[in-house]
């Protein structure tokens, strides 16, 4: 990334000649220096985690800074970057659980909560009065009508994609290479067991 934008950083809605939206990657840039948070889908369940830097010892760790919340009875975020943009995203959560809840009486599936959750992100990268927010977000949450649960991750940019295994932060980079000699993904658990089964996927307990 350039280290200026040339005029072309000063908004979030304008694009230099080259394509890039400057704010966003600054964003990005944000996220990539802050607290490594990851999570896991195994097979009975999704594992979040959290690096949680201690500014200063005086600091009761328990109660400050908390990256890992809850949403509601079935989903759960963790949030790196910005603490403080994390908070608006993990509130944006629970309304969003609430209301769904409340209009079709049933808890929000995993993939509806990961697409409003990147909409709203998404929306603050559109306006010239509004900037990114400077944090990913890992959503972990268990679908109570389909049996299964999913692992999904908002970006700064709005853009969310399901996974096994991701990371975001400071040291993504060697936590994704140590998820992907996990056994986390069916797939490559079937194609290794060598007998055609479906293999064996690690457990909360054992990741």
């Amino acid at each position: 990334m350039a280290s200026s934008g040339s005029g072309y950083d000063l908004s979030s809605s304008t694009f230099s000649p080259d394509g890039r939206i400057f704010q966003v990657e600054y964003a990005h840039k944000a996220v990539e220096n802050a607290g490594t948070a990851l999570g896991l889908r195994c097979s009975d369940g999704v594992v979040l985690a959290v690096e949680k830097p201690l500014i200063t010892k005086m600091l009761v760790k328990e109660t400050t800074g908390r990256r890992v919340h809850t949403v509601d009875e079935y989903a759960g975020v963790a949030i790196t970057g910005f603490v403080s943009d994390g908070r608006q995203i993990v509130n944006r959560a629970r309304e969003e659980a609430s209301n769904y809840d409340e209009t079709y009486g049933t808890k929000i599936p995993p993939r509806t909560l990961a697409n409003r959750l990147s909409a709203y992100v998404h929306y603050f990268t559109l306006h010239g009065a509004l900037r990114p927010f400077g944090c990913s977000t890992l959503i972990a949450a268990y679908d109570p009508a389909t049996k299964h649960h999913s692992l999904h991750m908002v970006e700064p940019s709005g853009v969310t994609y399901e996974y096994y295994g991701a990371a975001a932060g400071r040291g993504r980079q060697p936590a994704r290479t140590e998820m992907e000699k996990l056994a986390i993904n069916p797939k490559q658990v079937a194609a290794s067991s060598g007998d055609g089964g479906e293999g064996t996927l690690i457990t909360c307990a054992e990741a």
